[in-house]
């Protein structure tokens, strides 16, 4: 269902670059009418931790969006990123107590409560709660009001942050006059726009590795089971061949983007790759193989951290859908065989699901666009709502910091 049709921004504040988006929707078309970019400054591992430089950027950005869309905004959806997010899972369980031993809308409300209970840390908030489904007596149900049986039992991931982190990205935004209608992780607004429904029933793990974070989103039976962050990203294989080449930073990310694999593809160590490939005074070689081995074991890495953060929820026969790769690094040859070694399912490079200009389906606006689809159809499911009074909570906080 299409709502009505309204302006909205997305924004993502990452690592490398602060991404604005301005959209609207003309019948079934996502239509982008506004794109700013500007180099992050002040963001470390998705994290804000100069607030005035990251701050800077993002004017920048949003500057320069609403200048190609030749509007104002008035809202904006807002990615959410950095390793302070962390997770948990509980489980909530009923007695029926409906007539006639059926589920009514009151033990629902009971179960779910339950499963929402569980206290943080002063320092910590909710940002999402991510509902898996509703089981009757050990039975799944899609939806158990009205049936009959003697317990309803529910189980919710609860998607957690640093008050003050979260806080930092929003009170950037709320410098220039805008509100945050929305805080949306970021591995979820990327499952949003790359996953199709019929996808997400059948299993399907999403991995978006930007520059300083890989974040995913795992479904299973048409729902989130569990998202979260992994501070590792496409930054730490070019450090790491800055390391074991002996070269600066710049120079190790000219030779990841254009050399760089996520399997070893390279026979022979005899075979060289020039550094500026001018052959000039100056320029250097280096055995492509090794470069391969660097990077591919950087990126194998970043796989088996997030496979052992699924930990036994993930199973290749409930992952029927594959998986789905994206972001800013994922133009990285042999991502899909990587994957596929370590998942044991089949592989692929997202596509946004929606039709939506060329220049924007690089997986580097994967994030951006899955929040301007929210946003703009209002698509906002149980499963990745935010927590009641959540942004009045952040509201309280920056308050609190302000007057500090």
């Amino acid at each position: 269902m299409i709502y009505k049709s309204r302006i909205v921004g997305a924004v993502e504040i990452g690592t490398s670059k602060v991404t604005v988006l301005v959209g609207e929707v003309v019948g079934s078309r996502l239509n982008v009418v506004g794109l700013g970019e500007f180099p992050s400054r002040g963001v470390l591992k998705g994290t804000v931790v100069d607030k005035p430089t990251a701050g800077e950027a993002t004017h920048r950005a949003l500057v320069a969006a609403e200048n190609s869309a030749g509007v104002r905004l008035n809202q904006v959806f807002l990615a959410q990123s950095g390793g302070h997010i962390d997770g948990f899972y509980h489980a909530g369980e009923v007695n029926v107590g409906g007539l006639e031993g059926r589920v009514c809308r009151y033990d629902i409300e009971s179960a779910l409560g339950l499963a929402k209970s569980k206290a943080l840390p002063p320092d910590r908030c909710n940002v999402h709660y991510l509902r898996r489904p509703y089981y009757v007596d050990d039975t799944m149900v899609a939806s158990p009001e009205d049936i009959r049986g003697n317990k309803l039992a529910v189980g919710v991931w609860h998607v957690h942050g640093d008050q003050h982190r979260i806080a930092d990205n929003i009170h950037i935004i709320r410098n220039f006059n805008l509100p945050v209608s929305q805080l949306v992780l970021s591995g979820l607004a990327s499952g949003n726009i790359l996953t199709t429904p019929e996808e997400r029933h059948h299993g399907i793990l999403v991995i978006d590795i930007g520059a300083g974070t890989t974040d995913y989103a795992y479904y299973r039976h048409g729902r989130a089971y569990v998202a979260g962050v992994v501070p590792v990203g496409g930054s730490h294989l070019t450090n790491d061949l800055s390391l074991g080449l002996r070269i600066t930073e710049s120079q190790a990310d000219k030779i990841k983007t254009l050399h760089g694999r996520a399997t070893v593809a390279a026979k022979d160590r005899s075979e060289i790759v020039w550094l500026n490939g001018d052959q000039s005074i100056g320029d250097r070689q280096f055995p492509r193989m090794t470069i391969e081995q660097i990077t591919a074991a950087r990126l194998r890495e970043i796989f088996e951290i997030v496979l052992k953060k699924l930990g036994n929820l993930y199973t290749s026969g409930e992952t029927r859908s594959g998986v789905v790769i994206t972001g800013g690094s994922s133009v990285i040859p042999g991502l899909e065989d990587a994957a596929a070694r370590v998942f044991e399912v089949p592989a692929r490079i997202g596509q946004p699901r929606v039709d939506i200009s060329e220049n924007l389906r690089h997986g580097r606006y994967s994030t951006s666009l899955g929040l301007l689809h929210q946003g703009l159809t209002q698509q906002v499911e149980e499963n990745s709502s935010r927590p009641p009074g959540f942004l009045q909570k952040m509201r309280n906080v920056l308050d609190t910091i302000s007057r500090l």
